[in-house]
């Protein structure tokens, strides 16, 4: 029988969607063909890191990212990563992963770095033609005159820089909201964006390694009644994600081309979604995230079903891409 792939399938984070991660980390080690892979748990926490053998937590040695169990050195042939926010999604482990040259599911640190950080994101994918949002970039102690203000408008959003899973976002309808919204981020985040609000439908798009390339799957309409697709409509269940998206074939195409030539113009590697929101006819980029949800419930993993693509088959490809 041929040597079974030491995986180490990272989760957690340091991030308010640790728990999330957590639900995702658990999902990919129910579905990993555990005939190929030794599989096992890796708990990523501001505390420590450790890794779960036989029930036992073991310290992770941060010099080599190995666990030693009763004089027994476990090494990882190639890392899962399922964090979602630091230090999984914005280049921390990868840059680290790439000075140890362990292998990984998804995108390299720059990458990784740039998606994370929601301002140069979108000046960059700007550049290549992708439409935006009017915006105001504000940092920690800077002041926001009048004028910036009414070239956005209201209502209008303020967002963290760096974050996901909507933490830290704000709809905001007057200046009084405003400045109260600009407190409360710059509590989680030096810097922000102040984005226009943008009436019209959200549009989810998934990108994941294909036989023949990267693969656009069926995209998905988020509908819900609160202001905006919060954490809670994201994750307690409190919006209705429609899977594939009854949308016209223009809008379709239209942001299946603009899906794709992010992830191959910014060099991308492994999943990543897309949040759209179509005004007019045209679709303006909100955000990519490169370690979305994995969980049963997540929006990815809906998309793979969608198309076809089984929970199992869908780890597969991600692994086999970084392999």
């Amino acid at each position: 029988m041929e040597k079974r792939i030491n995986l180490g399938v990272i989760m957690g984070g340091y991030s308010q969607e640790r728990e999330i991660s957590l639900k995702s980390g658990a999902q990919v080690m129910r579905h990993v063909d555990s005939n190929r892979f030794k599989i096992y748990a890796i708990d990523i926490s501001a505390k420590g890191w450790y890794c779960e053998v036989d029930s036992k937590r073991i310290a992770i040695d941060r010099a080599d990212f190995s666990a030693n169990l009763n004089g027994e050195k476990i090494s990882f042939d190639l890392i899962f990563n399922a964090i979602h926010g630091t230090p999984g999604e914005d280049g921390v482990l990868q840059a680290y992963f790439d000075l140890l040259g362990i292998k990984y599911t998804g995108s390299n640190s720059y990458v990784s770095a740039l998606s994370f950080n929601k301002r140069d994101l979108l000046s960059v994918t700007s550049d290549i033609g992708i439409p935006r949002a009017k915006h105001l970039s504000l940092n920690k102690g800077q002041a926001l005159s009048t004028e910036e203000i009414e070239k956005v408008g209201f209502p209008c959003f303020v967002k963290a820089n760096r974050s996901g899973s909507s933490f830290g976002v704000y709809k905001v309808k007057s200046e009084k909201e405003l400045q109260q919204a600009i407190l409360d981020v710059f509590e989680m985040n030096d810097e922000l964006i102040i984005e226009e609000h943008l009436e019209g439908i959200e549009i989810t798009v998934g990108v994941i390694p294909g036989e023949n390339g990267a693969q656009v799957l069926p995209m998905t309409l988020i509908k819900t009644e609160h202001e905006f697709f919060d954490y809670k409509a994201k994750y307690l269940g409190e919006s209705e994600e429609i899977t594939p998206a009854p949308i016209d074939q223009s809008i379709e195409k239209q942001l299946t081309q603009y899906a794709l030539k992010i992830y191959k113009d910014l060099g991308f590697k492994g999943a990543t979604r897309s949040e759209f929101i179509i005004r007019d006819g045209i679709a303006y980029l909100l955000e990519v995230n490169t370690t979305p949800g994995l969980t049963e419930q997540s929006i990815l993993p809906q998309q793979a079903r969608c198309a076809g693509i089984s929970e199992a088959r869908l780890f597969d490809r991600l692994i086999n891409d970084a392999l």
